[in-house]
Parts: structure tokens; sequence; C-alpha cells
């Protein structure tokens, strides 16, 4: 209670372009004088891009920090924001591509990464569009903040499902059109479920549940693209992934929506979350049965 009243709620009410001015000085500390996590990003950095030459590697993890101190003071500022900044600071550009499904009577999944400001899009996206957002997140284990966060990332009608619920939500909720959001980079806890293919120069696993629920409960998967316009700006543009997902072969929404990620990390490296252990699982030794059929070099966990 103490840290939501004595910091987060305080700083919250800074004009952004003053906690512009104190991410600035977070770099600083992070960076240089804590050098927070800076192990794990460059190893992950290091093993993403082996062409790159160490110079390139420092330079793209220095403006990595930079723009994780600015997500951190943006993130605590979204407790404050009012709904007139919010929908300035992060437009969906191409909402029609979500609308088309709403009108048929469809509900959807919204596949991303943590890929630049994703609290902000996820906090703008009910404003914006028809189906009812849903935001499935893992809770904090400080039951006070947990609930504040919860009406901060709700007060504008985002839904929130916790993530042992998810099962449950999908199996309880086909009578609305939902949108639920998931994101597809998190490090699986368990090396089975998991869907094994090539990413960013790695053996990686990725979650399956995107693709599963998507072909379980027939609803067309939507890639939700995230950029960076400027300092506190934000758009997101929405790409369809697979609109007849129980025509879709095994793996393949896992590797399109995969690959999609990809693309845009490879463009702008800094805007991912390097400071996360995303290859913490290892390729089990078992034969590829989907390579043997020429889909893809990846294969199911074991």
């Amino acid at each position: 209670m103490l840290i939501y009243y004595l910091f987060i709620k305080p700083l919250s009410l800074l004009p952004l372009r003053v906690s512009f001015v104190l991410s600035d000085f977070l770099y600083l500390i992070l960076y240089y004088v804590l050098r927070y996590r800076r192990e794990v990003v460059f190893t992950n950095l290091r093993n993403s891009f082996p062409e790159k030459s160490a110079r390139e590697i420092e330079d793209i993890a220095r403006k990595f920090y930079r723009h994780f101190c600015d997500l951190s003071v943006e993130s605590i500022h979204n407790f404050s924001i009012s709904r007139k900044e919010l929908v300035a600071r992060c437009k969906l550009r191409n909402p029609e591509v979500l609308e088309k499904f709403y009108r048929e009577g469809k509900s959807i999944i919204i596949a991303s990464g943590h890929y630049n400001n994703w609290e902000l899009a996820a906090l703008a996206f009910d404003l914006q569009t028809s189906h009812q957002g849903v935001g499935i997140y893992k809770p904090l284990r400080n039951p006070y903040l947990d609930r504040k966060l919860r009406q901060s990332r709700g007060k504008y009608g985002l839904e929130l499902v916790p993530k042992d619920q998810t099962k449950a939500f999908f199996a309880e909720n086909g009578h609305r059109l939902t949108a639920p959001m998931l994101a597809t980079d998190q490090s699986p806890s368990k090396s089975i479920n998991v869907y094994w293919t090539q990413f960013l120069n790695q053996d990686t696993a990725v979650l399956f549940g995107t693709e599963k629920y998507s072909k379980e409960f027939d609803y067309p998967v939507v890639y939700g693209h995230i950029y960076k316009i400027r300092r506190g700006y934000y758009e997101m543009v929405f790409e369809i992934v697979e609109d007849t997902p129980t025509e879709a072969p095994y793996g393949a929404i896992t590797e399109k929506h995969t690959r999609v990620l990809e693309k845009d990390i490879l463009e702008a490296p800094q805007y991912w979350l390097w400071t996360h252990k995303r290859w913490k699982r290892k390729r089990p030794a078992e034969p590829n049965p989907a390579s043997s059929q020429g889909q893809s070099s990846a294969k199911p966990g074991r």
C-alpha cells in the first residue's frame, strides 16, 4: 500500500514529458551503475544476431535500455492516464480489420509480443474497437498492488482474466464477441504443449495456446503490431494471421505469428523485451515429424 501511495500514484500524476527526464536518469543508473540484467541482454542479443559486431550489439543494447526506461515510466503513467490522452498516445490504425469479423459474429484472438508498449496498446484497445478486449495476465503476488493494477488496466473497458483461468474463459464465453490478447513470446514454464521452431537464429519453444484455442473454438487469429512513432506515442496495426483456423495444418498458425513477430524484431530490435530469459528450454532430441512433411523445421514438444 505504501509503495502505491508514496511512489506509484504520485509519479503517475506527473506529465509524461517530466517523467521522461526521470527515464533519462534511470537509464544511466540501470545501464552503467546497477548493470541491470546486462549479461542476459547481451547474451540474448549476441545469440540472436551472430552476424553483428560487438559495437553493433552494444548500440542495440543502449537503445533498448533507453526504451526500457521509457516503458517503465509510461507504465506508471498509465495509472492516471486520461481517456483523451490514451487515445492520442496509442492509435489503432486499421480497426476495420477487426470490424469485419465483428459483423460476421466472430470472436478473434489478438496475438502479439512484448514489443514496444504492449500495456498501453491493451489499455487503448477497448476504446477503439467493437470486440470486448480481454487481457490474459499473471497476477502479482502482492494482493493490494494486483488489485490496483487490475483497476488501472480495466478502467477503460479491458477485461482481465488470470492466466490460469484462460481455458475456462474460452469454454464459458463463446456466446460473446471477445478479443482475447495472447502474448506469444513468453518462455514456456514446461517443455510439454509447446511448438519448436527457429526464432532469432535459435531453437525456440513457442507456446501453443494461440493455435490451440483458435482451432478449438474457430477464432480467427489477428496479429497486433505495435509501432513506436516517437517518444511516448505508438500505433497498433492489425494483420490477419489466419481467418480459417480449423482448416490450417498443425503448426501453421504458430509459425505464422512467430514469423510476424520476428520480422518486427529484426526491423527494430531495440523495442523487444531482451531482459527476459526467453531461451531457457532445450529442444528435445526426438526426430521431427513436421519436417518430413515439408512444413517447417519445427515439431511438437514432448
